[in-house]
């Protein structure tokens, strides 16, 4: 700091604002300046959906193309979805939809890698996941964890990488449908007490110090990090009541649905209303080689109605501009119907779905062609995916992270934001 900055420090001394707290409001500020949005909710249907099925339906190609399924006008005059999704239909002119997703990848993991890191998979370094990048990036709020998912983590690349696993996500444990959910952690084991809890966690703090002593591991690191949130959410009742479902009326549960996609979503903006920075919500089973009218009408219902339900309810609550809203998957289907009467993997074009949190309201980016086979205009990689996120939050995505070795690496590389959603 310069003379100009103890200045500044010293003329509001008199508030009470020491060095540290000002310091502290300073970085918060540079990372903070530019965001148009302060959390995330990353819905993930695993499996690859069909873009034909969902949000970019076909209805003038060919039957083999076109699918058994209908499609339904939404509130976007002239953009159409799939008549399976009547509820998010009405709310389209609150969605960013993007029919021009492209990557290289056929297989589930390389295409899930893709979708959660903006990385080509890589054999000499696992990447860092959006939500522990964020985790890094942002830290802790209000005592929540700042990544969470629900009700597990989304797959194997949806972790900390390269990164310490203090920002690995925090995991439930259990369903938020169960009818007995909960979750693990939030409470002391019977006959703890909270003194008792006060003087284990003394001990704690002293073991952990004579491991520090001996040894500079990420594990030591990861677990002070680990203990130190646990012991803050612990210690506030806010913390641990978000993720208290009972804290809903009926009315409310119903909107959403009693049920998988309906609790998770709630729970989610539960979470993101109380301060976490970026969920996970995964839900269903998309990778539809056989029967695909069977697998959307199990599928779709639920979900439209728990999604459309978790956009008015941010909406109504102020909050939505706030918040970014992701839909997305690894992959699309094959354009042609196969002897299944399903779709196989398919890479070349997809839809993903943004909302909030500083996109565009009823706009439609870029296209595939006539029979959803490859992208007509406007490509967007999992690199331009992950620099938009980074974008809204206020994350520079051209900044260096450091992995084992101190090898530099960019939190994005090759990647742009993608301005028209902006």
């Amino acid at each position: 700091m310069n003379r100009r900055d103890f200045i500044k420090v010293g003329s509001i001394a008199g508030i009470n604002l020491s060095l540290a707290d000002y310091m502290y409001l300073e970085a918060n500020d540079k990372v903070n300046k530019n965001a148009k949005a302060n959390s995330v909710i990353y819905i993930y249907l695993p499996g690859g959906y069909a873009t034909q099925e969902t949000f970019d339906p076909k209805p003038l190609s060919p039957e083999e193309y076109k699918g058994p399924l209908q499609s339904i006008k939404t509130s976007i005059p002239g953009v159409e979805f799939n008549e399976f999704f009547k509820e998010t239909a009405k709310i389209a002119d609150k969605l960013s939809i993007i029919r021009s997703m492209t990557h290289g990848e056929t297989a589930h993991e390389r295409g899930r890698h893709d979708m959660f890191t903006g990385y080509r998979p890589s054999a000499a370094l696992t990447y860092a996941s959006f939500g522990s990048i964020v985790s890094h990036e942002l830290g802790v709020r209000n005592n929540l964890p700042p990544y969470i998912a629900i009700p597990e983590i989304a797959n194997e690349y949806a972790g900390a990488g390269y990164l310490s696993h203090a920002y690995s996500p925090f995991s439930l444990g259990s369903r938020p449908e169960d009818k007995n959910f909960k979750v693990r952690d939030l409470t002391l084991p019977d006959g703890v007490t909270l003194d008792r809890f006060e003087k284990r966690k003394d001990l704690r703090s002293i073991v952990s110090r004579q491991f520090e002593e001996k040894q500079n591991a990420d594990t030591v690191f990861a677990m002070d990090n680990f203990y130190e949130n646990a012991y803050g959410l612990l210690g506030s009742k806010p913390a641990v009541e978000a993720f208290d479902l009972s804290q809903e009326n009926d009315k409310t549960k119903e909107s959403y649905g009693k049920n998988a996609a309906g609790m998770r979503m709630l729970l989610a903006r539960r979470l993101v209303e109380a301060g976490t920075r970026f969920v996970t919500v995964t839900y269903g089973q998309w990778d539809m080689h056989q029967n695909i009218e069977r697998g959307i009408s199990n599928n779709v219902p639920s979900f439209d109605k728990a999604y459309a339900a978790l956009i008015n309810d941010l909406d109504n609550r102020g909050m939505l501009d706030k918040t970014l809203v992701c839909i997305a998957t690894e992959f699309g289907r094959t354009p042609k119907l196969n002897t299944d009467a399903g779709r196989d993997h398919w890479p070349k074009v997809f839809s993903t779905v943004m909302a909030g949190g500083g996109v565009k309201r009823g706009y439609v980016h870029g296209s595939s062609d006539q029979t959803a086979t490859d992208v007509f205009d406007k490509p967007v990689t999992p690199e331009d995916w992950g620099a938009t996120i980074y974008e809204l939050l206020g994350i520079d995505y051209n900044n260096h992270l450091y992995a084992p070795g101190d090898r530099p690496v960019k939190i994005i590389d090759n990647g742009k934001p993608v301005k028209e959603l902006i």
